[in-house]
């Protein structure tokens, strides 16, 4: 007997279930990882204004890879209610906020001009028309028209984000002479930056602390070492993410979720991701101790191998290539500050440790020597003068550029563009 096609929920057969075409082509092309905004009494500010009520953040990012049509990925992810946006616009950059006025572009969401980001999740924009080229410096500006709570941020932007009142989506400039401007190092909402590309394109993300966040690096300059890498494989058609933290840690929470828990969203998800330089283990040692961690305890080795390992087998099991950097040099980090204690020679014998496994365990795909690149020869526990910002942790932007300019980019290619 025929059966009727009424159930067609039961019934495959009935009804032929619907094709859907898998949304490719999109790249990701800029990132910045979502932190939780800290409580007050934390040793470091957060630059940011607890609540905003009828005001635009304006801010600039530059992408890596530049592709026909743009999307932008905003976060609610340490939010606990829906955080209602306004008018959201996108535009090339020209002068600190000003745009590029014929390029400005309404940015929709399901076809609509405003939209609410569940709490805990990200936003994903519709399509915006606007060609860009590689390393273009785009201008988001989003509208808050009800009071929120700012809960969702990434703290070392490394670029001035203006906050200014009313809806200025549209306007050709922030004006500086606003009684009520205020300005932020910080990125607020806006978490990552995707092209329509080639499909020959790919990624490399960095997942990192604050060497790779850009801590010491010039404002508004990229001059952070993933930043001088995305220059240098642009030509290639490879996208480079920046997934680092200022204060972040590879086993437990910092100044972000550990790396482990935040790996599939800051790296995994990302469009295009084929490899992933792991840059971690700097703060797992050094925080215990100090005024961030006092009564913290530092990893063992054996405990950090073991967390490479979770995200190599993370990594794997998505094809994606892992690709590990060793530690650089520390020795007199921060001195004159809070953390003045941060190094310790028990630390950096733990450091010496696991830049050894990271070189010979045979763990990872390749293995960038940061810490040989970067040292002083005479002083080996120490940034090269030259290369140091100061703080005898972070390398300034010299160090950054060095750093960048020895990665051999056939390790970062894929397969086709090697045997070109």
């Amino acid at each position: 007997m025929k059966l009727p096609c009424f159930l067609p929920l039961l019934f495959s057969a009935c009804v032929a279930a619907p094709a859907f075409a898998a949304d490719t082509g999109w790249l990701a092309s800029w990132s910045a990882s979502p932190q939780a905004v800290w409580q007050p009494g934390f040793i470091l500010p957060a630059n940011v204004p607890a609540r905003l009520r009828d005001q635009t953040v304006r801010q600039v990012a530059r992408i890596s890879a530049g592709g026909t049509r743009v999307r932008l990925v905003l976060s609610n992810a340490h939010g606990d209610t829906p955080l209602q946006l306004g008018a959201v616009a996108l535009a090339l950059a020209a002068e600190g906020s000003a745009i590029e006025p014929h390029s400005l572009r309404a940015v929709t969401f399901a076809g609509r001009n405003t939209a609410t980001i569940a709490p805990g999740a990200p936003l994903l924009s519709d399509p915006v028309a606007l060609a860009v080229p590689d390393l273009a410096r785009l201008t988001v500006s989003i509208h808050l028209p009800h009071a929120t709570a700012i809960t969702t941020f990434h703290w070392d932007g490394r670029e001035t984000a203006w906050i200014a009142a009313g809806d200025q989506t549209g306007a050709p400039v922030i004006d500086a002479r606003q009684p009520a401007l205020q300005t932020t190092t910080a990125r607020l909402l806006l978490s990552g930056i995707e092209v329509e590309a080639a499909p020959a394109a790919s990624a490399v993300a960095v997942l990192g602390d604050s060497i790779a966040d850009g801590a010491s690096a010039s404002q508004g300059r990229d001059t952070r070492w993933p930043d001088v890498l995305a220059q240098r494989l642009a030509p290639h058609g490879v996208a480079v993410l920046n997934a680092g933290i200022s204060g972040a840690r590879l086993l437990t929470d910092g100044m972000g979720v550990n790396a482990l828990a935040r790996f599939e969203r800051d790296v995994l998800g990302q469009g295009g991701v084929r490899t992933v330089i792991v840059a971690l283990g700097i703060n797992d040692i050094s925080w215990p101790g100090t005024a961030f961690e006092p009564h913290g305890r530092r990893p063992t080795l054996q405990e950090l191998t073991g967390g490479y390992r979770q995200l190599l087998a993370q990594a794997r099991k998505r094809g994606v290539r892992v690709i590990g950097a060793t530690l650089t040099p520390f020795e007199g980090a921060l001195p004159g500050t809070p953390l003045a204690n941060y190094y310790q020679p028990e630390k950096e014998a733990l450091r010496q440790q696991l830049n050894a496994w990271i070189r010979s365990s045979g763990s990872f795909d390749a293995v960038l020597d940061a810490d040989a690149w970067l040292r002083d020869p005479i002083q080996p526990r120490r940034l090269l003068p030259a290369f140091d910002s100061g703080d005898h942790l972070h390398p300034g932007d010299a160090g950054n550029r060095a750093l960048a300019e020895a990665i051999d980019l056939r390790l970062l290619l894929p397969a086709s563009a090697q045997q070109n």
